[in-house]
């Protein structure tokens, strides 16, 4: 699937969840080729019926793996869009409700997300894209965070990314 340019046409998405809606705005100028890729998935319907699929109380919940779609719960957060892109670092700290790519490592970035629940993550700044914020839902955020998981940080109940509804 070819990235879009679709920011400016877009600034922010709702992801409408099982646990509430969460509203982000994007760093579009900062963060442009991750910011499209996002906007791209969303449009398109990839990240819909996604789960969240790893939870670390105080820290993050991370989606957007295509492998959680189903109830095979060993391959989730190993998937993604079939393609890798660069790392796109800025300024910006990743504090809580910050929204950033997970990855592999650098250059790794793909379709996996996720949101910062804990005040500060200096050791994250400069290794994961922050690509966005939280303007509205921390409460959504705040009541998947607190799901019970098992050792493996996966929620032992679906939090289900229902849609990605994006804002102009």
């Amino acid at each position: 699937m070819a990235t879009e340019e679709l920011f400016g046409e877009y600034t922010g998405a709702i992801l409408k969840t099982n646990f509430g809606d969460i509203t982000v705005k994007f760093y579009g100028a900062e963060s442009p080729k991750t910011v499209n890729n996002f906007l791209t998935l969303a449009k398109n319907g990839f990240y819909d019926g996604t789960k969240f699929h790893r939870v670390i109380p105080d820290f993050m919940i991370q989606g957007g793996d295509p492998n959680s779609k189903d109830d095979d719960w060993s391959n989730d957060g190993m998937g993604g869009p079939g393609y890798k892109f660069a790392d796109e670092f800025n300024d910006h700290p990743l504090v809580r409700g910050s929204l950033a790519m997970a990855n592999a490592g650098p250059d790794t970035n793909g379709s996996q997300f996720f949101i910062v629940t804990k005040d500060f993550t200096p050791w994250l700044d400069g290794k994961h894209t922050n690509f966005g914020y939280v303007t509205e839902g921390m409460d959504a955020v705040d009541k998947i965070e607190k799901v019970e998981v098992n050792e493996r940080d996966h929620p032992t109940e679906d939090v289900i990314i229902e849609s990605i509804e994006l804002i102009k």
